[in-house]
This record gives structure tokens, C-alpha cells and sequence, in this order.
């Protein structure tokens, strides 16, 4: 197929091209540092950013949501949303 696309450099405004699925884990890293993510169910996201120096929570994320965010960790410990999606 055909990728009208592939001349292209890949940046972080530009859409996604290998999503993954992300379990969050109080201990290890994400394996990809996404542009950003999707919260399928709702609920609280607890995550460290890419550069952040202490765990912040996303409370009441509603289903269906992106946020705009590069997380180096999506923490279990006070994780509620669930069907969490990466967008590398």
C-alpha cells in the first residue's frame, strides 16, 4: 500500500503512527515515551512526565479523552481509567 506520507518526518504534532497499548506499572518505565495518550474508560491517571520530577494526578479523566501529555510513567497506585492508549 501506497504511503503518501513516508517522505515525511515524524514529529510530536503529528498524528500517531505505532500505537500501543499501556499497563501501568508503579515500578517500570513505559518502553516508547508517547506523544501523547487515550484514556478509553475514565477515571484518574497518575503519571510522570518525561521530564517531570514527581508523579501528578489527572482526576475525573472523562472516557474517550486525549491528554497532551509525554509520560515516562502511568503508575497503577491511584490508576483508575483503564483501556489506556500510547501514541508513538
Amino acid at each position: 500500500m501506497a504511503d503518501p506520507f513516508q517522505a515525511n518526518a515524524d514529529a510530536v504534532f503529528a498524528p500517531s503512527r505505532a500505537p500501543f497499548s499501556i499497563s501501568p506499572s508503579d515500578a517500570s518505565p513505559l518502553a516508547i515515551v508517547p506523544k501523547r495518550i487515550f484514556v478509553g474508560t475514565g477515571g484518574n491517571v497518575t503519571l510522570r512526565g518525561v521530564d517531570g520530577q514527581a508523579d501528578v494526578v489527572y482526576r475525573n479523566v472523562a472516557d474517550g479523552v486525549y491528554l497532551n501529555v509525554r509520560p515516562l510513567f502511568i503508575r497503577a497506585t491511584g490508576t483508575t481509567a483503564s483501556n489506556i492508549v500510547g501514541e508513538a
